[in-house]
């Protein structure tokens, strides 16, 4: 079996387990709201979910280090499908015609994205890490990028504009980061446990290690804070979207994942990040809007049904990050009157 393919199915695999994890943590709440019990936090079913979910942010991880980031990254919208179809079977929400059109088209576009993107990669290693840091291409990306989230932060917290654009793209910029850290980190684990080079004695794994973790805590912070303000339909496609186009630009400029690929596959893959983007908006299209007057307002609530406050995670809560608006534009709730 090629390489690429273990990345492929591993990545897949991830995001079914995320989202089972996700309706299994919005059951519990559902659960606890009609019998009122006692906290979510106390049922071991939602430790399950948990659990899951664990799983599957370490199968994502993990993929890293078999396949292209501009392939792992797209893959993204299976969750938001496996979370959808989730919703209607088990959870009985509603079943739309922009559903079915939605899942469809994200299916296509993830065929496209899987027979198109980039198969193989250069092997990461920590030289090859190394070089690409203080390669002239790279400098200059990441100087453009330093520059315009200076701009953005001058924007968002002197200016006190806070558009839903601004935030995202600040996410989009630390997610950027976020992939390039860890694919690096992933791959170099990788390589060691291939037995190949010993990759965990160079300084350069701690480095990556330690902007890895740092980024994503930055990115689950401006998500929170963009959940608070907006609904979770606005922020699950756009993010997706920015997310996607973040991880493509930093696999082809730190990790050259295009180079050598034909036009024709290029313009192919380009038209499956389209279909996928399309599926994921269609699919978060005209849902009931979802005020998220707290940072993760209710992870699981099903039409027709409302939780109290107690079952809904603190504003201090952000266990959830960016993997709460893909359950949530799934949840279908009106606001509360």
């Amino acid at each position: 079996m090629e390489v690429y393919i273990v990345g492929i199915c591993i990545a897949v695999c991830g995001n079914f387990l995320i989202s089972i994890s996700l309706n299994i943590q919005k059951y519990t709440h559902v659960r606890q709201s009609q019998r009122g019990t006692k906290p979510y936090y106390t049922s071991r079913l939602w430790w399950c979910g948990i659990l899951l979910m664990g799983l599957g942010e370490l199968g994502n991880f993990a993929a890293y280090g078999f396949a292209p980031a501009s392939l792992i990254a797209p893959l993204g919208c299976v969750s938001v499908i496996v979370s959808a179809v989730i919703s209607v079977v088990f959870l009985k929400e509603t079943l739309r015609a922009s559903d079915i059109l939605g899942g469809a088209l994200a299916l296509i576009g993830t065929y496209f994205l899987v027979t198109f993107a980039p198969h193989s990669s250069p092997h990461v290693t920590a030289n090859m890490v190394e070089r690409s840091l203080v390669s002239w291409t790279f400098l200059i990306y990441f100087m453009f990028e330093m520059i315009l989230f200076a701009i953005l932060m001058y924007l968002y917290k002197c200016r006190n504009i806070k558009h839903i654009v601004i935030i995202m793209i600040l996410v989009a910029l630390l997610a950027s980061v976020t992939v390039i850290s860890v694919k690096a980190v992933s791959g170099m684990i990788t390589e060691t446990i291939r037995g190949s080079h010993l990759q965990l004695t160079y300084p350069i794994f701690y480095i990556m290690f330690i902007i890895m973790v740092t980024s994503c805590a930055f990115q689950i912070k401006f998500l929170n804070q963009a959940m608070k303000m907006f609904d979770a339909t606005e922020i699950v496609p756009i993010n997706y979207v920015f997310f996607t186009a973040s991880a493509v630009v930093a696999g082809i400029l730190f990790y050259e994942e295009f180079y050598g690929l034909s036009l024709i596959y290029i313009i192919m893959f380009v038209i499956g990040c389209l279909l996928a983007f399309t599926g994921v908006f269609l699919i978060a299209r005209a849902r009931p809007r979802i005020k998220m007057d707290r940072v993760f307002i209710s992870m699981g609530q099903i039409p027709g049904k409302s939780c109290t406050d107690k079952v809904q995670p603190q504003p201090d809560d952000s266990k959830y990050g960016k993997l709460a608006s893909k359950l949530t534009c799934n949840s279908g709730i009106q606001d509360e009157p």
